[in-house]
């Protein structure tokens, strides 16, 4: 395997090790996929390993169809949500599934998540929606995500979770963050009165500005 694929199985491997640090999971769920750069292939986590007892050799790698080519482990029982959302979204870089508590309080609930916070709206553009309910790890689950995902970098599962995409894995990351931590906020301020939702506009403006202009320049 390529020297590139070696530096994503460690991104990937990285990332699980924070995924779990952080709440965003619990115990071997939440699943995590990242793109080969320059190849249609991507680097999976194992279905039902630990995040902290998992090493390079336990990634396996899948082509477009989903042919392990590379791992002797079993990849992910939502390998198929995952590549659904690469083949609809090439932009997409990486992809994070998370069972955060306030996401998933969300799913459960059937409430789309509006657009609340900056940093929310910056990472994963307009409102959060929930796709209907389809079993864990079945077609029916992976076309109804990318059937209610758009062109947003989050959605919500119903009675799942939470699913965000980045043109990296730590931006994947990152949007689960965020939308975790909007998600608890909105729960709290519809608790205290009603949260104000940012205008359309605004929306626009801020993900371009995110886009265009945060941060510091590529070099190359």
């Amino acid at each position: 395997m390529s020297v590139t694929a070696e530096k994503v199985k460690e991104q990937v491997l990285k990332t699980g090790l924070r995924m779990a640090g952080s709440g965003l999971v619990a115990g071997t769920w939440g699943n995590i996929t990242a793109r080969v750069p320059g190849e249609h292939i991507f680097v999976v986590t194992p279905s039902g390993i630990p995040y902290d007892a998992m090493s390079k050799t336990d990634l396996v790698v899948v082509d477009g169809g989903g042919r392990v080519i590379e791992g002797e482990r079993r990849p992910s029982t939502e390998l198929k949500l995952h590549l659904a959302v690469y083949n609809a979204r090439p932009d997409a870089g990486a992809i994070v599934h998370t069972h955060s508590v306030y996401a998933s309080a969300l799913a459960v609930a059937g409430k789309p998540l509006p657009p609340i916070l900056e940093d929310q709206v910056q990472l994963a553009g307009d409102e959060v929606p929930v796709a209907r309910y389809a079993r864990a790890g079945t077609s029916n689950l992976a076309a109804v995500a990318v059937e209610a995902l758009g062109q947003n970098n989050a959605v919500l599962l119903a009675n799942h979770g939470l699913v965000g995409i980045g043109r990296t894995v730590e931006e994947a990351f990152t949007v689960c963050q965020v939308v975790e931590k909007a998600a608890r906020v909105y729960t709290l301020a519809e608790l205290l009165g009603r949260a104000a939702i940012i205008p359309p506009g605004e929306v626009v403006a801020l993900r371009d500005a995110y886009l265009t202009a945060y941060g510091q320049p590529r070099q190359g």
